[in-house]
């Protein structure tokens, strides 16, 4: 009984307690994430080097990359290296992954038509066998060292995955 008296009690007083005020979270606006975010408004580039064709991985970079775009940061840059460049080849049969029905060949097209860009290596894509013909709608065979400005421009953020 004594026990249960304690819990009783002690739920209460954090109940007035969080009532008053006295404890309370900090508002999200204060937390250092959001400052972080806050601070991520100015617009900056982001280049994002994706090497693999494991859909997992490539579904969680082109989502990266997608809301980066919607947050208004540009150019928004992946670069399709290694076996990634297996994963614009309109000839595989494309898997679904992670939240929603679209295929990764419709999510590198929604994130293509809504102003990013997907560049497939061109080494790459010459040692898997592809050309531009078999590449899906809107991914462009990469030039020669043409990755090169977008990777040293002011203001860019890579990431590889």
């Amino acid at each position: 009984m004594k026990s249960k008296l304690s819990y009783v009690f002690a739920a209460s007083l954090l109940a007035g307690l969080l009532d008053w005020g006295v404890i309370t979270k900090p508002a999200y606006s204060e937390t250092p994430l959001a400052q972080t975010t806050e601070k991520a408004t100015e617009s900056r580039a982001l280049f994002i080097n994706l090497t693999t064709d494991d859909t997992w991985t490539a579904s969680m970079a082109i989502s990266i990359a997608h809301n980066a775009l919607r947050m208004g940061h540009k150019p928004v840059t992946i670069f399709l290296n290694v076996r990634g460049v297996y994963l614009a080849d309109k000839r595989r049969s494309p898997a679904t992954e992670g939240n929603g029905d679209l295929t990764i060949h419709q999510r590198l097209q929604k994130f293509i038509e809504d102003g990013g860009t997907v560049i497939a290596c061109p080494n790459c894509s010459r040692k898997a066998g592809l050309t531009q013909e078999d590449l899906i709608e809107g991914v462009v065979l990469g030039q020669e060292g043409g990755i090169l400005p977008l990777l040293f421009a002011p203001n860019t953020v890579t990431i590889s995955y």
